[in-house]
């Protein structure tokens, strides 16, 4: 076994090498605190006609982390969860672009979760232990990389920022870079501006720098040797050959602006080539020939926005495309927008809940609940294909919670809008930031429902391409420039600053340079884009939709509480079944009902002011009599609450028996004359009729 330790930013990082799951093809332990991360990489041999680098990344959450055992019926982990799902989204788009071009042997890399410390986020552990596990294994990889966090706690940034700090932070940035370059961005912002983001980046690479040195230490002292591969190459003949057959009309079919009809006469191209060049079909012909065919598109991209200026859909490069925006489509819903930019359109559905219907979050630490929730579809018919539909992926999950991220700033507080939320974005058609498109829809979606957002919020993916020194930045990345490209920059937030970041990268790093030139275009970007959605609908409306839920809010005695509740739930499910009522009740008396019929409603309040009120005297109470006695009856005048009316309190005459006056279960007005030291309540019939009758 092997052993480093490092600063980092203040805390102690531990990596031990040689010690576990050595029959990995690289293996690290990492410790902060009591959080321990155990990540191996391990490599098999290729799959026949694998087309791409199958990377799979696991990030396994085990429950046992926090000492305690799973409540499922099984009593074992199931699914992962979204966190752990975005966790290994994290450490994937890090080190992808680390591994040789070409690279087809499947890799697999796992971070199992050992233990939990609030303080020390395991996640961050997990990706530094990914390019630790990789850097010293045989496996082809072009790291070391590392990965901090940055929070934003009164105005001054703090790496690596602890539970307490993280809960005050108006940013959680996690980055990933290596010695030179950043690699991926993910952030979550209460509108902050471009300046800080630049400078939160600057400080975390100046850590990563740290990380990186020690894992250089370990590969020096303990790495294997690294298994000798050389990508693909097209050979030059059959170089010649395809540029001979195709000539210039590449340039030609990459700028037909219709999706379809570009991918159509690519096709075409393809099985030119093909029948010119391979018509007995030779394996090995139709590789290179697949590799010249792609090839040939990407160089041609490149050449023609770095050397011609121009964009294959002829825009300028900070130019945004078309847009077209609508509200109110979906006629039952509680607020819908549609968000439509060139071939991309989303449209997104909103509902208003109940405080019960919050989502409860299980996860390696205290129960949380979530009142704000995005979900994003991305069906097979968006992109003009055909496929099963099935649980949401981790692309799903990654773009809805992109979304999430980013609206969550501007979501009302709950003591101001008490309503759980829920957005769905269905992604109609696709061709180019989607996730963008379902930002700027769900802010449309909210507006429409009369949610009181404080500000609305748009969204943008830059691109890049670059070839030497030619640098461009785009605005705006249709679904081709995207695949072609280097970068895929997606920047949402308000006019004041920015609440979502996500970047990927397909180079080895990018320059501070180039992210503050991508930054301020998609600052400019994302104002032109605002404009247009204003146009539909500039502010929330001033109701909420008829369709939406009406709430009514009350408070009661919390020593109350177990009245409304009743034996086991029986008061309150009463309740819930008279008037088809959702009611949710806090532990401070605070009282929420939901209901789609507001008399209803009142008829729930009514019931739980019953329940609740105290009994006052000089007070007339329609009551049931429920038990007879020689001396009176006694009427129940409250839920659990009876008074007893004497004899001589029954009329304004002599009365011998109870029974001449009232039966049990009559329902009569009775009058609260008095209530003793024993809290005993005495009614009166006589003087409630009397008093009744002068009102009359």
């Amino acid at each position: 076994m092997k052993e480093w330790t490092l600063d980092f930013a203040g805390d102690e990082l531990n990596i031990q090498t040689n010690k576990l799951a050595k029959q990995a093809n690289g293996s690290v332990l990492v410790r902060s605190g009591d959080t321990q991360v155990l990540v191996t990489a391990t490599m098999d041999d290729p799959r026949p006609g694998m087309s791409f680098f199958p990377l799979l990344v696991n990030y396994e959450e085990r429950v046992y982390a926090i000492g305690k055992i799973p409540g499922s019926i099984m009593r074992r982990e199931g699914r992962p969860r979204d966190a752990a799902t975005l966790a290994a989204r994290v450490i994937d788009r890090s080190v992808r672009p680390l591994f040789p071009d070409g690279f087809r042997n499947d890799v697999q890399i796992v971070a199992t979760v050992l233990s939990v410390d609030d303080d020390y986020d395991p996640e961050i552990l997990a990706l530094n232990g990914a390019s630790a596990a990789l850097t010293l294994s045989d496996i082809p990889f072009a790291g070391p990389i590392g990965g901090v966090k940055v929070g934003l706690v009164d105005d001054e940034l703090i790496v690596n920022p602890n539970a307490e700090q993280i809960e005050k932070s108006d940013l959680e940035l996690t980055i990933a870079g290596s010695k030179d370059a950043i690699m991926m961005v993910e952030a979550s912002a209460n509108e902050v501006s471009e300046e800080t983001i630049l400078a939160a980046m600057k400080l975390a690479h100046e850590e990563i720098k740290k990380i990186i040195a020690v894992q250089e230490e370990i590969r020096a002292e303990a790495g294997k040797e690294k298994m000798v591969f050389e990508s693909p190459k097209v050979s030059p003949e059959i170089k010649t050959q395809v540029t001979e057959v195709l000539g210039g009309r590449m340039k030609e079919v990459i700028q037909i602006q219709s999706k379809k009809a570009r991918n159509s006469q690519l096709d075409e191209l393809k099985a030119e080539l093909k029948e010119k060049l391979n018509p007995d079909d030779d394996e090995e012909i139709a590789k290179q020939l697949a590799m010249a065919f792609e090839k040939m598109i990407k160089q041609s991209v490149k050449s023609l926005i770095l050397d011609d200026g121009v964009r294959p859909d002829g825009r300028k490069f900070d130019e945004v495309r078309p847009i077209w925006s609508e509200v109110g489509l979906v006629a039952r819903a509680h607020g819908s927008g549609v968000f439509t930019r060139g071939e991309t359109q989303a449209l997104s559905v909103l509902t208003l809940g109940a405080q019960s219907d919050e989502q409860i979050l299980f996860g390696l630490g205290e129960k949380e609940t979530k009142r704000y929730m995005h979900h994003y579809n991305f069906p097979s018919f968006c992109v003009g294909e055909t496929g099963p539909m099935r649980s949401p992926g981790r692309r799903e999950i990654g773009h809805g919670t992109l979304g999430e991220k980013a609206l969550l700033p501007v979501i009302p507080a709950e003591e101001d809008f008490p309503y759980t939320i829920r957005i769905v974005s269905e992604v109609l058609e696709s061709n180019g930031s989607s996730s963008q498109a379902s930002i700027c829809g769900s802010t449309l979606a909210l507006m429409d429902a009369g949610v009181p957002i404080k500000a609305p919020v748009s969204g943008i993916a830059m691109g890049l391409m670059k070839k030497d020194d030619k640098v461009v930045v785009l605005s705006d990345i249709q679904g081709f420039e995207d695949f072609h490209g280097d970068m895929d920059f997606k920047v949402a937030g308000t006019e004041n600053g920015i609440t979502a970041l996500q970047m990927d990268m397909k180079l080895q790093g990018l320059s501070f340079d180039i992210l503050e030139e991508a930054l301020k275009k998609a600052n400019q970007g994302r104002a032109h884009i605002m404009g247009k959605m204003m146009e539909t609908i500039s502010e929330p409306r001033p109701e909420l939709s008829p369709n939406a839920p009406a709430m009514i809010r009350m408070k009661i005695d919390p020593e109350k509480i177990r009245f409304v509740i009743g034996p086991g739930g029986k008061t309150i499910n009463e309740i819930i079944d008279q008037t088809d009522a959702k009611i949710d009740i806090d532990d401070d008396g605070t009282v929420t009902i939901l209901t789609d019929n507001q008399p209803e409603g009142e008829q729930a309040k009514q019931m739980i002011e019953r329940l609740t009120k105290d009994v006052e005297v000089g007070e007339i109470y329609q009551g049931k009599v429920k038990r007879i006695m020689n001396f009176g009856a006694f009427v129940e005048i409250l839920p659990n609450k009876e008074g007893l009316v004497h004899i001589s309190k029954l009329a304004d005459h002599h009365v011998k028996e109870v029974g001449d006056i009232v039966s049990v279960g009559d329902e009569i007005p009775v009058k609260v004359i008095e209530i003793d030291k024993q809290d005993r309540i005495n009614l009166s019939l006589k003087d409630a009729k009397q008093e009744l009758d002068k009102k009359e």
